[in-house]
């Protein structure tokens, strides 16, 4: 007849209670856990930290260096905003477009000033009468400057290119150059300035402009013509 043997238990064994084991096996884990989740956290933090592929911008420029100090001797009487739609489209004469060829819709915005330039004045440019109630003043027609394109609102609104410029394109060390767009589209703001309103408006302005400032001074009649008129 078999019997069945039984390894003895210690009397610590037998006397510790189920829950106890219970709580100590709970503690455990928990521990793992929290090292676990240490070691994780740590391991983000310093990959973070010391991450290879990361980029850092460091702006090394130079002062500024200040060149000259000009003294202004015209008023800016006017400003037009313009904005113009260039269409440039290159083509090959023997491929076709989807082989060698692009058109780029780009978008310039710009502002043009217009200013009489008080600099070159004659000398009997001011006429004062013998009662010092009336006073002349020839000026000088308003000029316009050469457009200023805004950065930050001109940009390439659509681009098509054919199979061989997006090849070249992927080869060549500098993306691809849109300083002809900035060109094109300043001609044509210049060109729309000039058939503009923009320098008569800046001749009236700068009429106003005398007429109160000498009137201010005391005289009671402000005649404003210009070099050009007999």
């Amino acid at each position: 007849m078999n019997r069945q043997t039984s390894t003895p238990r210690t009397a610590a064994e037998a006397a510790e209670p189920a829950p106890r084991r219970s709580r100590r096996g709970w503690r455990i884990l928990a521990g793992v856990l929290t090292v676990l989740v240490l070691l994780t956290v740590g391991a983000k933090l310093t990959w973070s930290y010391l991450n290879p592929f990361g980029e850092t911008t460091i702006d090394r420029s130079q002062p500024v260096l200040l060149q000259s100090i000009q003294n202004m001797s015209r008023f800016q009487s006017a400003t037009g905003n313009f904005q113009v739609i260039v269409d440039l489209e290159k083509d090959a004469p023997f491929l076709p477009d989807a082989v060698k060829g692009s058109r780029t819709l780009f978008v310039g915005a710009g502002g043009v000033n217009a200013y009489v330039d008080f600099s070159r004045l004659p000398k009997d440019a001011i006429t004062v009468s013998a009662d010092r109630t009336e006073v002349t003043v020839r000026i000088p027609h308003a000029q316009l400057e050469k457009p200023n394109l805004d950065n930050k609102k001109s940009y390439v609104y659509a681009q098509q290119r054919g199979l061989l410029d997006r090849v070249q394109e992927m080869l060549s060390n500098s993306p691809q150059n849109q300083q002809e767009l900035y060109v094109l589209a300043e001609q044509k703001i210049a060109e729309a300035a000039q058939a503009s309103d923009l320098r008569n408006r800046a001749d009236q302005n700068t009429k106003l402009m005398l007429q109160g400032m000498l009137k201010s001074l005391g005289f009671t009649k402000v005649t404003v013509a210009y070099t050009d008129e007999p």
